[in-house]
């Protein structure tokens, strides 16, 4: 049973619903709600249904007119006939839709009757018709005899003798038998029964022998000596050469600059006292402020427009017939369709995965500007390439765009308010960079005058501990600690607990890289959010991966949701990426891991220092992707 319809535009505005026309029964939840979240406005337009509790959804759009329509019925049900009346309701509210009209209650409901009756009939003629093919006994019309299958699995020639009605698997002793080593079994009076042999025909002439070309395992012996013989000799050559070819000693020696010798040490480690611990100065004054409160500068959209320009002039001088290429890239057609749109897609598919974009996302990506392309009109002299394009970096700067705030200062403040610390806890795989990305973190936090502690949890790997003690005393701020071999949940609770009587206004726990596949490392890692409830859980992955981002992300997220010991289980906040300034243009991780979680980028490592540390320039990027 279908228990609802809508139809309303993109701009949210509902023209009519078969619940509020018809009078039926309200859904439970907002299923619709979530679809529009989920599915529409994260660009996964394209996919063929949505599930929410016990509510499935499907939808199509008509994109000329702007209008969105849904069917909303229950999971179980899988009723045949949803796609087929939602093409025909599409068809028929078109032709009478009216944008300056905000209701259809008077005029559609008849119409919306007809048509459901008309699709439930035809899925019920289906049903019928299957059944009564699946119910029709199959008649065999050709008996097969030993002889046929013999025939059948020989090569297509016949028998020399009259035995070919005989099954080869009969027990006959006198028949050849192939071996796993190419030899073959032969009679006991040790001659071989050719009896069986094949004739091959080719043009109408018969082969003379049977055994021409077949396998000679002398042969291949001889050869295989030879080959073992000839690699000696060279083996023996290359040995007397280098004998007598003594290497020579490489001394390694100081460069020298500017023609003169500097005596000097080059070490450039801090100093230290009689007792062995290092004094540092404060690196925050000698460093200087972090990237995170600087602004990129991107170049107008007028240099790219003008460079693009004379890029293309000199390229359409050299190239012959560029008149009539430039004809054939014009839409001929009023009305996009499918197939119009293939060939730009697929240049943009490639193009995105050459950016390290995961090819999944490039495809689910196109897929979506396809359906919000397709039956959409186009006026004269414009580019189908070119309208693509655009569909596509508006697509890609709504999905990079985050859907709430990431002010991760005004939350430190509001729980400083409340008398709580800002707990925020660093997961992800190992040697991504987390303990590194954390302390550049706690240097940009330090700048804005908050009081920051660090936690050790990271009780798996040697030397994680000391590492973080190492960040703690050059960034002089606190660290609490436990050693190794402690349950990082309590280390974590006892950390902020320390932090409350401290009156520290953030904690940064780090925690032990983990494969997204290691279940006793997941558990704890889940253990760990449930017992301390952060404020915020951020993913730390590489800018360099590229297919293996959606796995890290997908399963990471898997992991916490089913190991979780409530309800409403606790996810991914964010994202902090490092290694970006290693990448050149091979941008798309950052794309894959936004798209695959919903969770913004907060954070970009650009560096070996506590300031390179910078947000995510969202035009920038969809730039890059495009370029």
């Amino acid at each position: 049973m279908l228990e609802e319809l809508l139809i309303f535009t993109r701009g949210g505005l509902i023209l009519w619903s078969s619940c509020r026309a018809l009078g039926g029964a309200a859904l439970k939840g907002s299923p619709i709600d979530a679809l529009i979240r989920s599915c529409l406005l994260e660009e996964r337009s394209a996919d063929a249904s949505f599930s929410q509790d016990t509510y499935a959804l499907k939808w199509t759009f008509n994109n000329d007119l702007g209008l969105v329509f849904v069917a909303v019925y229950q999971r179980m049900l899988h009723l045949l006939y949803v796609d087929d009346l939602l093409a025909a309701v599409r068809k028929e509210f078109s032709q009478i839709y009216d944008p300056k009209r905000t209701s259809y209650d008077d005029t559609f409901n008849e119409i919306f009757r007809q048509l459901h009756l008309e699709a439930e009939a035809r899925s019920e003629e289906m049903k019928k018709n299957k059944q009564l093919t699946g119910s029709r006994p199959t008649k065999l019309t050709n008996k097969t005899t030993p002889g046929d299958r013999t025939s059948s699995q020989g090569s297509g020639g016949a028998r020399k003798n009259g035995d070919s009605g005989k099954d080869d698997s009969d027990g006959d002793s006198g028949k050849e038998h192939g071996l796993p080593n190419g030899n073959f079994k032969v009679q006991e009076n040790g001659r071989k029964d050719n009896s069986h042999a094949h004739t091959v025909v080719v043009k109408g002439k018969e082969n003379g022998d049977p055994n021409d070309g077949a396998f000679d395992v002398n042969k291949l012996q001889k050869l295989r000596k030879n080959k073992v013989v000839k690699k000696n000799e060279v083996a023996g050559n290359v040995a007397k050469n280098t004998s007598k070819a003594e290497p020579k000693k490489i001394i390694k020696v100081n460069r020298v600059w500017d023609d003169g010798r500097s005596n000097r040490k080059l070490d450039f480690t801090d100093p230290a006292d009689g007792r062995g611990d290092e004094v540092i100065d404060q690196v925050v004054v000698r460093q200087g402020a972090s990237m995170m409160d600087k602004d990129d500068v991107v170049s107008s959209d007028s240099d790219e427009e003008k460079e693009d320009g004379e890029e293309n002039a000199g390229a359409s001088q050299k190239k012959k017939g560029w008149l009539s290429s430039m004809f054939k890239s014009i839409a001929g057609n009023n009305v996009l369709e499918k197939s119009d749109l293939q060939p730009a897609l697929k240049a943009l598919k490639d193009r995105l995965m050459t950016k390290n974009v995961a090819e999944e996302i490039a495809e689910k990506l196109c897929e979506s500007v396809a359906a919000s392309l397709e039956g959409k009109k186009l006026g004269s002299f414009t580019r189908i390439s070119s309208t693509v394009q655009t569909a596509m970096e508006e697509a890609l700067l709504r999905i990079l765009t985050p859907r709430r705030s990431i002010d991760i200062l005004r939350d430190v403040h509001a729980a400083k308010e409340r008398g709580k610390p800002y707990v925020i806890v660093f997961v992800g795989v190992n040697g991504v960079g987390k303990s590194t990305n954390l302390a550049k973190v706690a240097y940009w936090l330090l700048q804005h005058n908050l009081n920051v502690i660090l936690a050790a949890c990271d009780t798996f790997r040697s030397g994680a501990v000391e590492q973080l003690r190492t960040h703690a005393r050059r960034l002089q701020i606190p660290i609490f600690e436990k050693g190794y071999e402690k349950d990082p949940a309590v280390v974590a609770k006892e950390a902020i607990q320390e932090a409350t009587r401290n009156k520290s206004d953030v904690v940064l726990v780090d925690t032990a890289g983990r494969m997204q596949d290691n279940e006793p490392l997941m558990r704890a890692l889940s253990k760990l959010i449930n017992l301390n409830s952060p404020d915020l859980v951020l993913f730390v992955g590489e800018a360099l991966v590229g297919n293996d981002a959606v796995d890290q992300l997908t399963k990471f997220n898997q992991k916490l949701a089913d190991l979780s010991a409530v309800p409403t289980a606790r996810l991914i906040d964010g994202i902090l990426l490092t290694k970006f300034d290693t990448i050149d243009d091979k941008v798309g991780a950052a794309l894959s891991m936004v798209y695959i979680s919903g969770a913004p980028v907060m954070f970009v490592g650009c560096g070996q220092s506590y300031t390179d540390l910078k947000k995510l320039n969202v035009k920038s990027i969809v730039k890059t992707l495009l370029k």
